[in-house]
């Protein structure tokens, strides 16, 4: 598949919309207030992400996909598996020591971004 980057952001988008309603709906009485906040940061980064990675499939589909692109496309989802799973997973277990390995996963979103920065600045010449 050329751009596998649109069915993921789809697929992420789908996620995030059902790891929300969990959160609001099942877990609102059974997580305590700083569980139920790390669920939300969880879910807010996802939300964000897997909007990020719709528009590296949209700039895809009208332009080459260039190293940076795809390196984009991929750092995002590299940060939502580590930055938004472990906390999801933090929030449901308590397990504390997941919280080393958030930070990873922001440094993917950075990365992310800094590759689709450059691709944008390719395109706008």
């Amino acid at each position: 598949m050329n751009n596998i980057f649109l069915p993921l952001g789809a697929l992420a988008g789908f996620l995030a919309v059902a790891f929300g309603a969990f959160g609001a709906h099942a877990l609102r009485n059974r997580l305590d207030d700083y569980a139920m906040g790390v669920f939300e940061t969880a879910v807010q980064y996802h939300f964000y992400h897997a909007l990020a990675l719709l528009a590296v499939g949209v700039l895809a589909l009208h332009h080459p996909q260039t190293t940076l692109l795809r390196s984009s496309g991929s750092l995002f989802l590299v940060g939502l598996l580590l930055f938004s799973g472990s906390l999801y997973l933090l929030a449901l277990t308590g397990l504390r020591w997941l919280g080393a390995i958030t930070p990873l996963g922001g440094l993917a979103f950075i990365a992310g971004w800094a590759c689709l920065m450059v691709v944008g600045w390719k395109m706008a010449q």
